[in-house]
């Protein structure tokens, strides 16, 4: 008789290591796939950020473009009659453009006279002798653009020697 309570008492020690063993496999296989869901959600976060900067960026090179038709354009103007009635009608196109790149983004910079020159923002074309001191921004030549926060067209601009 003594070896029948043996034995239960042996397979109840059995089951017991068998059930802690099936408990310690489900936590390892739980906590990696609770790891694995962690590391998909930041992956869409960090895929949706880049595709949203992307998006933002996609239009640079058409928006170049436009912009030199725009310069010319400003150019195209300044050498207009100042009361012709075509005048009106070509400020107002011109006005509805820069309002289409602005809802795209664009910004213009401005520079004013007597700034330091910034050459992370702006392009020196010409170095010019000035009361100003060194490095002073003495004339806009050309505006310079950003497209959401970043530099697509620096200014150029005219410094003093």
């Amino acid at each position: 008789m003594e070896e029948q309570t043996i034995q239960p008492e042996e397979e109840k020690k059995e089951e017991g290591d068998e059930v802690l063993k099936c408990q310690k496999e489900r936590d390892e296989y739980l906590d990696g796939w609770r790891r694995a869901k962690a590391e998909l959600l930041n992956y869409k976060k960090e895929e949706t950020k880049r595709f949203e900067i992307f998006a933002k960026l996609a239009n640079e090179g058409l928006i170049r473009e436009i912009l030199k038709v725009l310069n010319s354009f400003d150019l195209g103007l300044a050498s207009l009659e100042k009361d012709g009635s075509a005048q009106k009608g070509m400020y107002l196109i011109r006005s509805q453009l820069k309002d289409a790149l602005k809802s795209c983004g664009l910004e213009e910079m401005t520079v004013s006279a007597g700034e330091i020159f910034n050459p992370a923002t702006q392009e020196a074309v010409a170095e010019i002798e000035s009361d100003q001191p060194a490095g002073a921004v003495i004339e806009e030549v050309e505006k310079g653009y950003l497209l959401n926060g970043r530099v697509i067209k620096p200014t150029r601009v005219k410094v003093a020697k």
